[in-house]
């Protein structure tokens, strides 16, 4: 018998996930988490997905599945199939009213195999654009919420709904604060690569961070990937006004209030949240992420006033100190973008499971 009041939580993007899945607790819903446990192959550190639903009380189940895109590893693409009969037993075993997914190849399989039983779905797309996975997952889901009103277009009219991105309260309350203000030398300058963090970044942090840190003051988070251990190596420099840690939300929300400009990189969560807060950035988006959905997301900031993109290609101390510069003198606003995501999905779910 399938319970009413057991949601499933799938996909990519938990940081806005993991705020609608607390909420539905509070209202009394058992949630069940189907997510990755690793980041990266062959990482043995505990991804910040895992780290967090499980120290919310979250029940969290690993899924062995694979993608098609950018894979040529054969043992991946033999985890397609896996994932499917993974998901399958998984939604047998836990019965859910309604699945719930934030995009990602991870909810492929979760979704479908929810569909074949008659599982309900709610997916939310968090980009500009809308990836290989959504864009199957929206022929099987009852609704779809997305964040940028453009990705509208994509979907099936009368299926789709703009609600803007789930957001943490700290956000919200840093917001209020207001962020944006007068800066002075040597600013505060927050680099982050994501909640994996991202190599090719900390590497030239830390060729250049004797230069860096005389021009400015540093707080640079690195991810906690024990492929390539760079927060252990962050960790053994000892210079004056660098700051580091690898990732906790704690820690990035603290860097984000002192920070006077942001580097990051253009991924969906970071653009919308700097986008709220009007932080001055640069965007350094990933290359060979599908259909350019970092630099479009880039080009979000950049026209709202408050963003500065260097592609990867071009990336050396010279170009990020010059992009850097380049950002302290923006002058940007908080964009007007919705702040009630989170009601908005709970109601789309309650309704889903009503009817």
């Amino acid at each position: 018998m399938i319970s009413v009041k057991t949601v499933v939580f799938t996909g990519g993007h938990h940081t806005s996930a993991l705020v609608v899945a607390q909420a539905l607790k509070q209202r009394g819903w058992q949630v069940v988490w189907i997510g990755h446990r690793r980041s990266m192959w062959g990482d043995q550190a505990d991804s910040a997905e895992y780290t967090e639903v499980t120290a919310a009380g979250i029940e969290f189940h690993n899924l062995w599945a694979g993608k098609f895109y950018h894979t040529y590893n054969p043992l991946k693409l033999l985890l397609i199939p896996v994932g499917f009969i993974h998901s399958l037993l998984l939604l047998l075993w836990i019965r859910p009213a309604v699945i719930v997914s934030f995009g990602g190849y991870l909810a492929v399989p979760v979704v479908l195999c929810g569909w074949v039983m008659g599982i309900p779905a709610v997916t939310h797309e968090q980009t500009v654009v809308v990836g290989w996975a959504n864009r199957v997952i929206s022929k099987f889901a009852n609704r779809v919420a997305v964040a940028w009103p453009s990705s509208l277009a994509h979907f099936p009219k009368g299926k789709a709904v703009y609600v803007g991105l789930p957001v943490r309260p700290e956000i919200l309350a840093l917001r209020k604060t207001g962020s944006v203000k007068k800066v002075y030398d040597p600013i505060t300058v927050f680099i982050t690569g994501g909640k994996q963090g991202a190599h090719v970044i900390n590497e030239l942090i830390f060729a250049n961070i004797h230069v860096l840190s005389r021009r400015y003051k540093i707080i640079h988070q690195t991810g906690s990937s024990t492929i390539y251990n760079d927060a252990s190596r962050a960790q053994h420099i000892k210079v004056p006004g660098y700051e580091t840690f690898a990732f906790d939300s704690k820690s990035w929300m603290a860097a984000l209030g002192k920070s006077d400009v942001v580097v990051s990189r253009a991924g969906a969560h970071a653009v919308y949240e700097l986008g709220l807060l009007g932080k001055r950035c640069v965007l350094i988006p990933i290359p060979w992420v599908s259909h350019q959905e970092q630099h479009r997301n880039a080009q979000v900031l950049v026209e709202a006033g408050g963003g500065v993109i260097l592609e990867q290609d071009q990336l050396s101390l010279k170009n990020l100190v010059a992009a850097i510069e380049q950002a302290k003198h923006l002058t940007p606003a908080p964009m007007n973008l919705p702040l009630d995501a989170v009601n908005s999905l709970l109601q789309l779910i309650e309704q889903v499971v009503k009817h």
